[in-house]
């Protein structure tokens, strides 16, 4: 996809850290490539430890300044960088296609998802409320104040590299925070086009600063923010193996963690469902992004009443999609990351065929002409899954849908619960008893009830078990850049 932009200065390829573009301080370079093409478009710097403690020391320069300004200007400046961004909706979707694959369509819908968290918490920036406590022994006032966690990390993943930046960025500055963020390494660019526009909007020096580097040198600059007391809080979205990397890491510096990690979605249609809603929901639940998200649902369970009905109207659905790079403007599933997304996509589905598994549609790799690079993979249907294949138990993050069959409500609810994480599950029922009952049981962070897109900045998003703690979007997501103090004043009697 040729990246022409109406404002090239938005393609930014160095790091920015005291309010100046900078290359890193050492000499070396990161390619960026396209995943339609595999090709190298664009290069950052590939950053270091001395690069991440620059940052770190710039964030902390600031943060008096920042968190000492009223909430109302904080405000203001989340507002002018939210109208930017708004405004440039159509280069910054450009970018994120080109670096991360997903259809033009799905990248302007991402920048109106991502300005929606910035506008969310430009507003909520102005309700940091304490609470006055009633007077227990006379002549004591005693008040619990809200204040800024300090210098934030954030570290963030490719599959929304605009909308996942914007949900730490927004509540982190709102709350009086500053900043010090990493992007994935695979798709840098969108990020800084982010921070390009919050510096157009005045935000001071020092409050934002970001630093990009590839996956061998990312330990590097994550360790240097770990083991550094000046950084209060780090927020992370990623795998549960790096989470809890983080959290062990961090822990010589006690530091405040949000981490948004793995998942494994059920998937549940109980036999009274409306399936053409279920179907409907599944389309949108799981094929967004190409099925390369956290809340993606990795295991479908649907009532053998309805097995084989759900299953012929879900795979007439899937097979209608449309493969194929951003340019092309009909696209509705892109490439996926990288090969090793592919990858593991493959493995999973082999082995699920190797196991039991009937595939009812795809289960390849496609090239649908020369010009496609090798990323590509068809949205696939695998009948008569079983929990001894390994996407029974791993996230496959692409477009595979794994159908299981169960027989009653208390059977599904111990398979879909049978798993160490817990961010997402969906049920589709018409019985309202049972809405209540199984909504409560499902241990998930997030439940959608005859609902498969879930994701709302007024909503706050996280999981529970293994899939991490913290919660982002909401009054909740401001809540954890902030932390309270308790004032006691005596002698007033």
């Amino acid at each position: 996809m040729p990246l022409t932009l109406t404002r090239s200065d938005l393609l930014q390829q160095q790091n920015f850290i005291n309010g100046r573009w900078c290359d890193g301080i050492g000499s070396t370079r990161h390619e960026v490539a396209d995943p339609a093409t595999g090709a190298a478009f664009a290069s950052v710097p590939d950053s270091g430890a001395a690069d991440a403690q620059a940052a770190t020391a710039a964030a902390q320069a600031a943060f008096d300044g920042w968190r000492a300004l009223p909430a109302r200007d904080r405000a203001r400046f989340l507002k002018r960088w939210n109208a930017l961004i708004v405004a440039n909706t159509e280069d910054l979707a450009k970018i994120i296609s080109r670096e991360q694959g997903k259809p033009l369509a799905e990248a302007r819908g991402e920048v109106a998802y991502g300005s929606a968290y910035v506008e969310w918490f430009s507003e909520e920036a102005v309700r940091t409320y304490g609470e006055i406590i009633p007077e227990q022994v006379r002549g004591k006032k005693m008040m619990a104040t809200r204040e800024a966690v300090g210098v934030v990390a954030a570290i963030t993943p490719w599959n929304f590299p605009l909308a996942m930046i914007a949900r730490k960025i927004a509540p982190a500055l709102a709350a009086g925070c500053t900043v010090i963020a990493k992007p994935a390494e695979d798709t840098p660019l969108t990020a800084l086009a982010l921070v390009k526009l919050a510096e157009e909007a005045g935000i001071p020096p020092g409050v934002l600063n970001i630093v990009t580097s590839s996956r061998e040198k990312v330990a590097e600059v994550v360790g240097a923010w770990l083991a550094d007391s000046r950084v209060r809080k780090v927020t992370f979205t990623g795998s549960t193996a790096v989470g809890k990397h983080l959290a062990r890491e961090s822990a010589g510096t006690l530091k405040r963690l949000s981490l948004e990690l793995g998942g494994n979605a059920p998937f549940i249609v109980f036999d009274d469902a409306d399936l053409d809603a279920a179907v409907g929901g599944l389309m949108a639940a799981k094929f967004r992004n190409g099925g390369q998200t956290c809340v993606s649902p990795n295991r479908v369970y649907v009532h053998h009443a309805v097995y084989a009905e759900f299953a012929q109207r879900l795979s007439a659905r899937i097979e209608a999609l449309r493969m194929g790079p951003a340019s092309r403007e009909d696209s509705q599933i892109g490439p996926m990351i990288n090969s090793r997304a592919v990858d593991k996509i493959e493995s999973h589905v082999q082995d699920a065929l190797a196991r039991g598994g009937k595939l009812l549609l795809g289960g390849k790799r496609v090239r649908n002409n020369v010009a496609d690079g090798p990323n590509y993979f068809a949205p696939t249907v695998i009948a008569e899954a079983n929990h001894d294949m390994a996407l029974a138990s791993e996230e496959t993050f692409g477009p595979v849908v794994a159908l299981f069959r169960f027989s009653d409500e208390e059977e599904v609810l111990r398979l879909a619960n049978d798993t160490p994480f817990g961010l997402a599950a969906y049920f589709y029922t018409r019985d309202i008893v049972r809405v209540s009952r199984v909504a409560e049981r499902l241990q998930t962070g997030i439940v959608g009830i005859n609902e498969g897109a879930l994701a709302s900045e007024a909503a706050p998003f996280g999981g529970v078990k293994e899939s991490g703690y913290g919660r982002e979007g909401s009054s909740h997501g401001l809540d954890d850049y902030m932390q309270t103090k308790y004032q006691c004043q005596g002698g007033l009697a």
